[in-house]
């Protein structure tokens, strides 16, 4: 059943792709070819450059935020990346050239940050300003904030929940004839550069995402043998088949592309360790060893 939710998961990812930027199968050469036009030479080219500077395994979610760059940037204009933001906040080119983390988003990569910005501005373009925020981790639909002043029963307020995330909270009269409100969660819908991030993500897969000017392939590095056979012993055992696993692990891509094929997210939560094993390995982390004993300790 998980597996078919992934299935799932990738089939509708592809057709958003689709429609968001005429791809089949989305690769990062096609995505670059796509912003290049858009963004820009200079953009484009430090973009690369923050994506070049992540992890492999941090890298399909770097392209997927260019992802929504480029869909953002042909609904608002280039004119976006100029803008002054008021505040502490500069204007998004200059994100692109400092890099710098800005509160509250350090637990984002700057073109997760940048996505995010531009995830919500197009929403509010789209449907206006939010009237207030809430948390989608509670279900509770009554009254979760307060009501902005005047009001009437029956009028639909848009609520952020998400980056580019919206839905709507509809007045109610409550039965003491204060005024509350109630979450639409049917309204919920979000901004086509929020969908062109995930579904580029999930579509697009982990990898391997080979980008220019990289010498030499990072992905053509040989890995540790022993690590590898302890990560493909484990995940046989655990019910992986030898076709997702492939053949044999003797260089990064190899694992990337099997990490990929294992649908790990959709399975067990003890292959979250698996998870952090695969990645120490691709990653060449120094913590290898002590994902490995974790793994075998679980």
């Amino acid at each position: 059943m998980r597996q078919a939710h992934a299935e799932d998961a990738r089939t509708e990812a592809r057709r958003v792709v689709r429609n968001l930027l005429g791809e089949e199968r989305p690769t990062a050469p096609a995505l670059i070819d796509g912003v290049r036009p858009v963004l820009g030479d200079e953009r484009t080219d430090r973009t690369l450059e923050l994506a070049l500077g992540a992890s492999l395994t941090r890298r399909s979610a770097e392209l997927a935020a260019i992802a929504a760059l480029l869909v953002g940037t042909r609904e608002l204009g280039a004119e976006w990346w100029t803008r002054p933001r008021g505040g502490k906040l500069p204007p998004p080119d200059e994100v692109v050239r400092t890099a710098v983390a800005i509160e509250p988003w350090t637990d984002l990569t700057a073109l997760e940050m940048l996505a995010a910005w531009i995830a919500d501005d197009a929403a509010d373009q789209l449907w206006g300003r939010p009237a207030a925020q809430v948390d989608l981790n509670s279900w509770q639909a009554e009254d979760r904030f307060r009501l902005p002043p005047g009001v009437k029963p029956g009028q639909r307020l848009v609520v952020h929940f998400d980056a580019g995330g919206r839905l709507d909270a509809v007045v109610t009269r409550r039965a003491d004839d204060d005024l509350g409100s109630n979450l639409d969660f049917h309204s919920l819908r979000y901004s086509r550069p929020a969908e062109a991030q995930w579904s580029w993500g999930v579509a697009a897969g982990l990898g391997p995402h080979r980008l220019p000017g990289e010498h030499p392939d990072p992905y053509a590095r040989e890995v540790s043998a022993a690590a590898s056979g302890v990560l493909r012993d484990w995940a046989v055992r655990h019910g992986a088949t030898r076709e997702q696993l492939g053949e044999r692990w003797e260089t990064v891509g190899d694992v990337v592309a099997a990490i990929e094929r294992v649908d790990w997210m959709w399975r067990s939560g003890e292959w979250f360790g698996w998870w952090r094993g695969a990645s120490a390995l691709v990653d060449d982390s120094a913590y290898l060893p002590y994902r490995l004993e974790e793994l075998a300790a679980g």
